[in-house]
């Protein structure tokens, strides 16, 4: 099969036509190297890549021009359709390293070596905004790691935010609907702030934990190195003997839990709408490669049955306090992707990728999403085989007697393309067969409800709706409740329908009459009536670990961080090296910013070169 070689530096001779086209040429006749030579995707070598084949120097274009034809028909064709949402996503490769291993949890192979690495590719989004929106937007982040174990791919396939705004996977297009540009007039795009997602979400106070969550600085993070990350849903992890342990899934940053404002949010997108990418591939690229710990919440049925809420539900949290997140390992993003299309555009990521050892629970927004992952990426990728692009393919053997679709990449040999079969009795290739030992086993789950009945219905345990936002609302320091109160305020005032506001400020009531009172006062309009409620809320102790100022993952250092140093014309170069000497000191990088891009002439007459523009490097 033909291969595509990355061409390494060469010299080439350069000439100009006619016209004062530039030539960039091979010298000399066959001493180069093959691939310095620029072909077509047949191999041909191509001797003019600047003109159309024409009768005459200002004649028709001939249709026999084979290389303008492929050239133009590829580039026709380059774009593949944007994922419906986390379009616009950044990612790198990297490992995950075990510290201990847990073989009395779980009989993923994995988590039984300490120490062992295991290769992952990481991806995060946003979520609203297309593929060329901008990094800053007020928007929770998607937070994906493929893992590329022995046994196959593991895919954690989870956000910034531990919880959703549904329970139930029947309403996910609705969600999306609604957030995505408005479907007359085709704004706003990357924005919650506008009617059709306020409707929705005033109607649906299932979301309303969610929505104090993505109020909160948490959706305006300084970088994707200073977010956490979740896998929102309660897995099982099942160990060697069948014992199942419920298991919840954390990523902690290194570096902690930072934020921007929405002030710095708005000047950041409009002077670099690739912030995070940047700061992302800067980040590999100079060496402070982002790292998070692998955090673990694990538990019994009996705590499940115990515990206030129903552990399903994907719109609540089990508070660290109740359950201390238990650290096991760390991963590294170390090399940035060599071609973003073929790596991060391509990837595809499936919640149903999971290995034996972790498995499902009844989780119903968990169970929509194992299907509707898989179905996605065929409409994006345009094959069933898109297992086979090699950011997607799995590390370890892969074997089984699927076959053909478009862009078959592999060629399996012989006839066995069925089982059972008996071709090694006529001494044939007669291809796998499963193990019951060692292959993927379904946890056999006790029926909880055991009259079989198959149901339209939510469970009771779910109804809840507003204990857990009350919680995060008072868990936060009173800096972060006036930012999540400004940012209702914000988008409560992009609103056109008073009924939707009214209704949104009734369902804050159920949260915190104060919040909803600020709330009411930055729109200039009455405070409504409470709105009815299933179940009351209940009073929960705060929780430390949902805040960000003075949180356990505030970390008071500049290690990751760039910091600005600002001169001019006259600057004391004194004074600008001992500033310098402080960041380094304290991990930090000093980036120096001047008027203008050429730098300044400091006291004394030294020239000194910037890094940025001050107009044009966001802080």
């Amino acid at each position: 099969m033909a291969t595509r070689k990355t061409p390494t530096t060469k010299d080439f001779a350069s000439e100009r036509g006619e016209g004062d086209e530039l030539h960039q040429r091979v010298s000399g006749r066959g001493a180069a190297d093959a691939d310095s030579y620029l072909t077509t995707n047949q191999g041909i070598r191509v001797s003019d890549n600047q003109n159309q084949l024409k009768s005459g120097k200002r004649g028709a274009v001939l249709l026999e021009d084979f290389v303008l034809r492929e050239k133009i028909f590829h580039f026709d064709h380059e774009r593949i359709p944007e994922r419906i949402v986390h379009a616009r996503g950044s990612a790198a490769h990297g490992y995950f390293e075990l510290y201990k291993a847990l073989p009395s949890l779980t009989k993923a192979d994995l988590f039984q070596r300490a120490g062992e690495r295991t290769p992952v590719f990481a991806r995060f989004s946003t979520v609203a905004g297309g593929a060329g929106s901008v990094d800053t937007p007020r928007d929770v982040r998607g937070f994906a790691v493929k893992f590329y174990t022995r046994e196959g791919n593991w895919d954690l396939v989870g956000n910034n935010i531990p919880v959703f705004f549904i329970q139930d996977a029947m309403k996910f297009p609705d969600l999306v609907h609604s957030v995505k540009m408005e479907a007359d007039r085709g704004y706003p795009q990357a924005a919650s702030a506008h009617d059709t997602f306020w409707d929705f979400i005033s109607l649906m106070p299932e979301s309303t934990n969610m929505i104090m969550w993505k109020m909160s600085d948490r959706t305006l993070p300084r970088s994707l190195a200073t977010m956490e990350g979740f896998g929102v849903h309660t897995f099982r992890f099942v160990n060697a003997k069948g014992k199942s342990t419920f298991v919840k899934f954390h990523w902690k940053p290194k570096l902690g839990l930072q934020s921007t404002i929405w002030d710095e949010a708005v000047k950041i997108a409009g002077a670099d709408p690739d912030f995070h990418r940047r700061d992302l591939f800067e980040r590999i690229e100079r060496g402070d490669y982002p790292e998070w710990e692998l955090g673990i919440q694990t538990f019994d049925q009996e705590f499940a049955d115990s515990f206030a809420f129903d552990v399903l539900d994907p719109t609540k949290i089990i508070p660290e306090e109740i359950i201390p997140v238990k650290m096991i390992g760390r991963m590294v993003l170390d090399r940035w992707p060599d071609n973003f299309f073929a790596e991060t555009e391509q990837s595809a990521f499936c919640p149903a990728n999971i290995v034996p050892g972790v498995d499902f629970t009844n989780d119903p927004l968990l169970q929509g999403r194992l299907f509707s992952y898989l179905d996605t990426q065929k409409s994006r990728l345009g094959t069933a085989n898109f297992h086979q692009i090699p950011i997607n393919a799995p590390k370890c053997p892969v074997m089984n007697f699927q076959r053909d679709g478009m862009m078959q990449m592999l060629q399996p040999k012989g006839r066995a393309n069925y089982e059972p079969n008996s071709l090694n009795e006529a001494d044939e290739v007669t291809g796998p067969r499963e193990s019951a030992l060692l292959g993927f086993s379904t946890f056999e789950e006790p029926e909880h409800d055991a009259d079989g009945s198959k149901l339209r219905i939510r469970a009771e345990s779910f109804a809840d709706h507003y204990s857990q936002a009350r919680q995060f609302f008072h868990s936060l320091h009173e800096a972060e409740q006036a930012h999540l109160a400004s940012a209702l305020v914000f988008e409560l005032s992009k609103v056109g329908l008073a009924h939707v506001r009214n209704r949104m400020m009734g369902n804050l009531q159920n949260v915190d009459e104060g919040l909803a009172q600020r709330v009411a006062d930055g729109l200039g309009l009455p405070l409504p009536k409470a709105s009815a409620t299933a179940v009351a809320a209940q009073e929960l102790d705060p929780s430390p670990a949902l805040r960000i100022v003075e949180g356990p993952r505030q970390r008071k250092t500049l290690e990751g961080r760039c910091v600005g140093i600002l001169f001019s014309d006259g600057s004391d170069p004194a004074e600008i090296n001992t500033v310098r000497a402080a960041v380094e000191a304290a991990k930090g990088k000093p980036v120096f910013i001047s008027p203008k891009i050429g730098g300044a002439k400091l006291k004394g007459g030294k020239l000194l070169a910037a890094d940025g523009q001050l107009a044009g490097t966001p802080s």
